[in-house]
């Protein structure tokens, strides 16, 4: 008899409404879990609920704007209050701001990308281990990306913000892990998604999509579901020594550079 992975357990994912958080919602369910499901949009958070009842798994959804720290505290409140538990958390929301040189950047738009991807992480890991401390622990994985390790060109916000999810993630490991709590990063390469369909239409489009998979040893761009299942299986029991990594899923794009 097969095993789920996160039975009993129970937590929530922010940007759950499409892309990397919605397959991953998915597949925390799939694994058993109960999972609050959040987005700033309603329409695209329901629909990923729906989705997972539909094959019979437990799900609710809340709706949370990331960069409104009394909207994060809800979210968390939210979801101790509906399963009674806080044992995972994915804080994927994120956003990729605009491709050009430094000195065509705008204030707006690096700070639309700071705090979405920096002050939004920020926001749940303090009160997602406010309450696993607690509740006796949990693990918690946050979105960095193939950015937050190397250079991007023409994409200064956006690597800034993502070197900072590391540094974040790092840094609360090491503080928390005496409490049972874990904290990790993935950091995706490139993954079919609206967002990363929205960066190669910036750049040229099938032209430059031919070319980035040129660069990507194992010769494809990764699903959703690829990343569902790295974060999934570092919140699971299966991972419970491992803490403040940064694991990049992105057919090997990153070596070497």
């Amino acid at each position: 008899m097969m095993s789920l992975l996160m039975k009993d357990k129970a937590g929530l994912v922010t940007g759950g409404g499409l892309g990397i958080g919605r397959s991953t919602a998915i597949e925390f369910a799939k694994e058993g879990a109960k999972v609050m499901v959040s987005d700033i949009s309603v329409k695209d958070g329901e629909e990923t609920v729906r989705l997972i009842r539909e094959f019979g798994g437990e799900a609710a959804f809340f709706p949370c704007d990331v960069t409104n720290e009394e909207q994060v505290k809800g979210l968390v409140d939210a979801t101790l209050e509906q399963f009674g538990q806080l044992d995972f958390a994915f804080n994927n929301a994120g956003a990729n701001g605009k491709f050009a040189p430094i000195t065509e950047q705008d204030s707006k738009t690096w700070d639309l990308v700071m705090q979405v991807n920096v002050y939004g992480v920020f926001y749940c890991l303090k009160h997602e281990i406010a309450t696993m401390e607690k509740t006796g622990g949990g693990a918690i994985v946050n979105t960095s990306s193939g950015a937050g390790l190397i250079a991007v060109a023409q994409n200064s916000p956006y690597n800034t913000a993502k070197f900072a999810v590391v540094g974040l993630t790092k840094s609360t490991a090491y503080d928390y892990g005496h409490r049972n709590i874990r904290v990790n990063a993935l950091c995706p390469g490139s993954t079919r998604t609206a967002m990363m369909d929205n960066a190669i239409e910036q750049n040229g489009g099938e032209a430059f999509e031919r070319e980035l998979v040129k660069t990507i040893p194992m010769g494809a761009l990764a699903d959703p579901e690829d990343q569902a299942a790295a974060v999934v299986w570092l919140c699971s029991d299966k991972a419970k020594t491992i803490t403040g990594v940064s694991i990049p899923v992105d057919g090997g794009y990153v070596l070497g550079k």
